[in-house]
């Protein structure tokens, strides 16, 4: 499959899942721009290492996803959006009555609110371009709750419905929205950690593996980054065309407990 001449925005994405998509991306021949808060000029290399790997463009572009302003100018700088890929995120954990407002505020922003931002921005473009494909990578919480995430889930549960709207407003257009909702994915910042989970409990780190990190988990193996990238990449081809307004679910069985 080729996404040669398009273009793919991914949010959050100069590391873990949002990178590996990025250059799931590239290698099927889509320009891309990558994204994150910070402006770095490792940010910049990234795009320039991917840029000639796959032969493709790439650019970063610092954008707040926290901010609705910046949220939009992403998606306005970009020039261009075929591939809208909602993917920052953050976590934080705490009773309800415990949970710090500036951290629920912050949460949903980045989580939700973002993605109804740079969704609103590009779908102008994809009617433009007569093509689109929006991807939110939501999370088996946005159709599972646990506690003390309230409002990671709140988020992701939200960011289920929005991709429901978007995709009913589509309908009769080449544009299609989903959700993809992972279970625990093993990135660089999970597998740091999978130490600190196996000492506090003293347990070994493949028991913290089994018994904590994936004590929801069937399959009792992380989802992988490459395995997030190609559904993403599927959802892109045309064989999902007539894919629109669902979740995926990656997560080793999780949600069919």
């Amino acid at each position: 499959m080729s996404l040669k001449e398009k273009t793919a925005v991914v949010t959050g994405s100069n590391s873990g899942i949002g990178l590996g998509i990025a250059r799931e991306l590239a290698a099927a021949g889509a320009n891309v721009v990558l994204n994150s808060f910070t402006d770095n000029d490792e940010d910049h290399a990234l795009a320039k290492e991917i840029a000639a790997e796959f032969g493709v463009t790439a650019r970063y572009i610092k954008a707040d996803m926290s901010k609705a302003d910046e949220c939009r100018a992403l998606i306005e700088q970009a020039g261009a959006c075929d591939i809208l890929v909602n993917n920052a995120g953050i976590q934080h954990v705490a009773a309800i009555d415990e949970f710090p407002v500036e951290k629920w505020d912050a949460i949903i922003a980045i989580n939700m609110s973002s993605a109804f931002h740079t969704t609103a921005a590009a779908l102008p473009m994809m009617r433009k371009a007569g093509w689109g494909r929006v991807v939110n990578i939501a999370s088996a919480h946005g159709l599972r709750a646990s506690p003390f995430k309230s409002a990671y889930i709140t988020a992701k549960h939200g960011v289920v419905g929005m991709t429901k709207v978007v995709a009913l407003e589509t309908a009769r257009e080449a544009i299609t929205a989903n959700a993809i909702c992972p279970g625990y994915v093993l990135t660089p910042l999970v597998e740091k950690q999978i130490p600190n989970t196996a000492k506090e409990y003293g347990i070994s780190e493949d028991e913290a593996i089994e018994k904590v990190i994936l004590l929801k988990q069937p399959s009792k193996e992380f989802v992988t980054v490459e395995q997030v990238a190609g559904i993403v990449t599927f959802l892109c081809s045309d064989a999902a065309a007539q894919i629109t307004g669902t979740t995926i679910s990656a997560d080793g069985g999780w949600t069919s407990q």
